[in-house]
């Protein structure tokens, strides 16, 4: 990328697979990565577990803040990770295999 790695919005996004289970990460680019999930050639865990939608992302100023939340939000239970899902800025408009 051409820009400087400070400028770089990192997101942290949620992915709901086809069988219910949720998968959180990190990236700048939310429709790459979504397409490496579906692709297989994302995580190890939606190689097993089909991606189907992304439900939600969030902005985070830096890949340092974005780590963070991702790491808090893995240690949550799945109806805690849908809660803050519902929370975020970005909900609608987000990579989908439907």
């Amino acid at each position: 990328m051409a820009r400087e790695q400070n400028s770089i919005v990192w997101f942290v996004y949620l992915i709901e697979c086809q069988n219910g289970r949720l998968y959180t990460g990190i990236t700048p680019d939310l429709a790459e990565r979504f397409h490496k999930h579906m692709t297989g050639k994302g995580a190890m865990f939606t190689r097993l577990n089909k991606p189907l939608r992304m439900i939600a992302a969030t902005p985070c100023p830096n890949r340092s803040e974005a780590s963070k939340l991702e790491r808090t939000i893995k240690g949550l239970a799945p109806d805690q990770k849908r809660w803050m899902a519902r929370q975020w800025a970005l909900t609608s408009g987000l990579p989908s295999r439907v």
